[in-house]
């Protein structure tokens, strides 16, 4: 029993850490790579998208995501240098909350590259992307592989 533990245990956290591999997405519907070619949504998806992402409790917990991460920047004196989850999860929310109809995968590097692929509905939208992501103290360089498809019936 003393050597089933441990293995037992090690094996929950490697499958455990293979499994939160995976890029950051602004709707459940997006893409999970950002390099994965973009598909039109449908105009329920888009729209339970739009729900969620400006329901109350959801705007709730952007700010409150947004306050801890200014927070945290302060009593590390602003530091830009951050892990690359937690770069990608930053941007991912301030997409989120400024472009809420948009499916959008984020990916972050270490050296503050962010790739962000996916679906908007227009091209205001589109043009937001690169403009939002480069508020986010870390990001260097945005990559915009998202495309404008409109929801389909």
């Amino acid at each position: 029993m003393k050597k089933l533990t441990p293995f037992l245990i090690s094996t929950l956290l490697v499958f455990g850490v293979a499994a939160c591999d995976n890029a950051s997405k602004t709707s459940e519907s997006a893409p999970g790579n950002p390099n994965e070619a973009p598909q039109s949504p449908s105009v329920q998806t888009t729209e339970a998208s739009q729900k969620d992402a400006q329901s109350e409790t959801r705007r709730r917990q952007l700010d409150a995501d947004i306050r801890a991460r200014e927070q945290r920047n302060k009593v590390t004196g602003g530091d830009a240098d951050r892990a690359k989850g937690d770069l990608s999860s930053e941007v991912r929310s301030k997409l989120e909350a400024n472009i809420p109809k948009g499916q959008l995968t984020v990916d972050a590097t270490q050296d503050g590259v962010v790739t962000v692929g996916g679906t908007v509905n227009n091209q205001q939208e589109l043009a937001k992307i690169e403009r939002l992501a480069k508020e986010i103290k870390g990001v260097k360089t945005v990559i915009v592989k998202a495309t404008v498809a409109p929801p389909t019936n």
